[in-house]
């Protein structure tokens, strides 16, 4: 169960402690649901366990790292976290954190429960996948059913809460970390306010580096350029408020540009359309 008074991190958000195993799934109860309020500014502990997580927000807006990438999740979207996999979850606003803890031997891991031609995920790493209104009932109702344990009911949603699962379309979302702790810091400051500095010579200054060495290790760790790298977080960012309805002047200023206009030429360039088609396409 969380604290009462979660600790500060060193980073100024709030650690909030939970005990997994307490939701632990198994093969008779394959899928379960904890359901929490989430302030801003609030993490979970980098942790893993032995069964798959699905980690979405009913309300407001999550980042998610797990394994090697990071993930910033609207209402519209969830994470899938293999087994083993390291994974932390990080408050952007105020969410209703919905959590799917699904055992290994789940049969949405292979062909549909209920039906064996549906078309399955990759399911053996992580992946942005789409939150349909039915599979966003269906969690709220399986969370609601809990208290009946092993229930004829339970498990027929449980069923249909794989079937959807293994329906839900995957996305193409998620930024990469590097391995490098210097690297990494830089990353994670640029992810925590992406606008603070507009160029990679201001993020190199504060991070006490030269442009030279910082480029020369996004070329190493993450094989792209930081100039790329960023526009990958800034889009990422740009959905999650289109997300929430925010318009487009908004956006763009949150995000370091100095107009609409300005913006728009950007995401074209890195789309190939309009951030309206794009963020109707993504949403």
């Amino acid at each position: 169960m969380p604290r009462a008074t979660p600790p500060a991190s060193p980073f100024g958000t709030r650690v909030l402690r939970t005990d997994p195993s307490a939701y632990a799934p198994s093969a008779e109860r394959p899928v379960r649901v904890k359901a929490q309020h989430m302030r801003a500014a609030t993490r979970t502990p980098a942790h893993s366990h032995s069964w798959a997580q699905l980690a979405y927000s009913s309300a407001g807006v999550l980042r998610v790292t797990a394994g090697d990438h990071t993930y910033i999740v609207p209402p519209s979207r969830a994470v899938w976290i293999p087994p083993a996999v390291p994974h932390q979850v990080a408050v952007v606003e105020d969410a209703e954190l919905r959590t799917l803890y699904v055992h290994q031997r789940a049969p949405a891991l292979g062909p549909s429960p209920l039906n064996a031609a549906a078309d399955v995920p990759a399911w053996d790493r992580c992946r942005v996948l789409e939150v349909s209104a039915l599979m966003r009932e269906l969690v709220e109702r399986l969370h609601a059913e809990a208290g009946a344990v092993g229930g004829e009911r339970e498990r027929c949603i449980a069923a249909l809460v794989q079937d959807e699962l293994c329906r839900a379309r995957p996305v193409p979302l998620g930024v990469g970390l590097p391995a490098d702790k210097r690297l990494r810091q830089l990353c994670e400051a640029v992810l925590d306010d992406p606008a603070r500095h507009a160029s990679l010579e201001g993020w190199a200054r504060e991070a006490g580096a030269s442009v030279r060495t910082v480029a020369r290790l996004f070329r190493n760790e993450l094989g792209t350029t930081f100039a790329a790298w960023r526009q990958q977080v800034l889009l990422a960012q740009a959905l999650s408020m289109a997300a929430r309805r925010r318009p487009m002047s908004h956006i763009a200023a949150a995000l370091g540009y100095a107009s609409a206009s300005a913006f728009t030429a950007m995401v074209r360039r890195a789309v190939g359309m309009p951030p309206s088609r794009f963020f109707a396409a993504a949403g």
